[in-house]
């Protein structure tokens, strides 16, 4: 699914998960609003979720994800996993024009409508129109640059937003402590 809709990143790096999100809201070829948070809180803040494509259905499954980690409050694939069978196979759900990316401290996801619950294996994750071009940029910050995650998700956002007339700078980051000591380094 292509979203012109906005750009959310994900960072894994140095004992910290960072997620980040442009502000811009985009119907059709018109900015409609340039300051919103595309970034949710859930489990009193150990799980934070991001999203992009049309904001009516985003909203719908931040609720129904909701409800999948109430239903598996310790185990946020399983939620992640229940999401998105029931995304596929519920007929109103399908229709849902969305991505989300899900991060806790130990787990950064994809989450699809065509049944899709996918783990970055370098812990760095972009979705919406600028999400590749984000993803790039961190990567190469990453490998060449000596900078925390949430500077990496900020100056990778800025590069997308550069690129992507769907992304804009006004950029919110958020971040939360890593659990495993392999993601310190």
């Amino acid at each position: 699914m292509k979203s012109h809709s906005t750009t959310i990143l994900t960072v894994r790096h140095r004992g910290v998960v960072a997620m980040g999100g442009d502000g811009q809201v985009t119907v059709a070829n018109t900015i409609m609003k340039a300051d919103v948070n595309k970034i949710r809180h859930l489990m009193d803040g150990r799980v934070m979720v991001g999203f992009a494509g049309a904001t009516a259905d985003a909203f719908a499954l931040l609720e129904r994800f909701e409800t999948k980690l109430k239903d598996y409050p310790e185990n946020v694939p399983r939620a992640a996993t229940e999401l998105a069978k029931e995304w596929r196979t519920d007929r109103v759900l399908r229709r849902l024009e969305a991505m989300m990316a899900v991060v806790d401290p130990r787990h950064t996801l994809l989450i699809t409508g065509n049944g899709d619950v996918v783990q970055p294996s370098d812990g760095v994750l972009g979705i919406g129109s600028g999400g590749n071009y984000a993803v790039a940029a961190a990567r190469a910050l990453m490998a060449h640059a000596n900078l925390s995650a949430i500077e990496i998700v900020r100056t990778a956002l800025e590069i997308a937003a550069d690129i992507d007339v769907y992304t804009n700078t006004n950029i919110i980051v958020e971040e939360m402590a890593c659990e495993s000591e392999a993601e310190k380094q």
